[in-house]
């Protein structure tokens, strides 16, 4: 079985993908993929610089994030410019490796962590989807901790990601990772539990 795990940006996807990975599940990271689509040399590479420019680029030919992400947060039509030049790749890579996955330990729960699965249109790909949720004032908190950003700069980030309280509808399963470490436990372990047993 293979489920696309989704959710708002610092509501805590990589703790619950940790959790299920602990307990046996394959977790494939869209995040990683995303990295391998704009090694140097990579036709995705090529037209996100062809696009944005070689300011995008560091002098050794790696990808600049940085410099890329200065420039798509600000404007939302480059935003979605750089999406569609990605996603194509991106899903690709994530087919096969679920395929695989699915081939070689076909007894093993397949886990897709994927930040922009319904912004991607991705969500037929899976035959669940797990969204993992937390409060807006935690959500703000904990990413301007983690990425060292300002209110304004984290507020736009998350503003650039759809509302969370959509992708809460349309998950079949919701953790909420806004309390304790314990508490999100509980609740992996019994979404664990429930699929262990169908």
């Amino acid at each position: 079985m293979n489920i696309g795990l989704t959710g708002g940006i610092a509501c805590g996807k990589s703790t619950v993908s940790r959790l299920l990975a602990s307990r046996g599940a394959i977790v494939i990271d869209a995040d990683i993929l995303a990295r391998e689509v704009v090694e140097p040399g990579a036709p995705a590479l090529l037209e996100v610089v062809r696009t944005f420019g070689q300011s995008v680029l560091h002098e050794d030919g790696t990808l600049n994030r940085k410099e890329l992400g200065k420039l798509v947060f600000e404007d939302e039509a480059r935003r979605k410019r750089l999406e569609e030049l990605l996603h194509p790749a991106i899903i690709q890579l994530l087919q096969e490796r679920m395929a695989e996955a699915e081939r070689l330990q076909p007894d093993k729960l397949v886990v897709a962590d994927v930040p922009l699965l319904y912004e991607a249109q991705m969500e037929d790909l899976f035959q669940e989807v797990l969204v993992v949720a937390a409060d807006r004032g935690v959500q703000l908190e904990r990413l301007m901790t983690r990425n060292g950003l300002s209110r304004e700069e984290a507020e736009q980030r998350i503003n650039a990601q759809m509302p969370i309280e959509w992708k809460k509808e349309w998950a079949d399963t919701v953790i909420d990772n806004s309390g304790t470490p314990e508490e999100t436990e509980r609740q992996v372990e019994a979404f664990w539990r429930k699929k262990r047993l169908a």
